[in-house]
């Protein structure tokens, strides 16, 4: 795999692995590129294109465009299985995962990437193990950094704001603040 893209159906990137070198300048082009294309494509075509030297493997989950670059040798199925398995990975992490889990905790997303694929091949293909994986590591970030508990995804987050009596919260950095500027936690 050369590189992996997440997209909104407005063409806004959420989040972007390459496993390739390239330039600031030609990633922003190929995203560009790609983004339009595969906007631009009906919901009933094929998945797959020919693109450049390299075959665009895609699919949209709710408002989000999973689109993988592989090279021509390579089998179209199973990366349209890996996107899947990512897919499920942060559905179970996150609980029906949505755009705005990817927004607010893009970190954990590309950590979750980052466990299941390294260098662009799949590194573990159970879902056991990677979430056992991340399991382990929200434990120790769940561990009080100066006092402070930070909520883990969005939905977490906008359940502690409703708790706290708070109706429209405005964004989840704005929520964070006051917790890190204070020595207790908000939790």
């Amino acid at each position: 795999m050369q590189f992996m893209l997440l997209f909104s159906r407005q063409g806004k990137l959420r989040l972007q692995k390459w496993y390739v070198p390239l330039s600031d300048k030609e990633k922003k082009k190929i995203t560009r590129e790609l983004v339009q294309t595969v906007l631009a494509r009906k919901p009933k075509m094929c998945s797959f294109l020919e693109w450049r030297d390299l075959k665009v493997v895609y699919k949209r989950y709710a408002s989000l465009y999973f689109c993988c670059a592989i090279e021509n040798q390579d089998n179209e199925l199973i990366t349209l299985e890996i996107i899947h398995r990512y897919v499920e990975l942060l559905d179970k992490y996150f609980g029906s995962v949505c755009e705005l889990d990817i927004i607010f905790n893009f970190e954990k997303a590309y950590f979750i990437l980052d466990e299941f694929l390294l260098g662009g091949e799949a590194q573990d293909t159970s879902k056991k193990n990677v979430l056992k994986a991340i399991e382990q590591a929200d434990l120790l970030r769940s561990v009080p950094l100066h006092g402070v508990i930070q909520p883990v995804s969005y939905s977490a987050w906008c359940e502690l704001a409703s708790q706290n009596g708070v109706n429209q919260p405005v964004s989840y950095s704005a929520w964070c603040e006051p917790a890190s500027q204070s020595s207790v936690c908000m939790l």
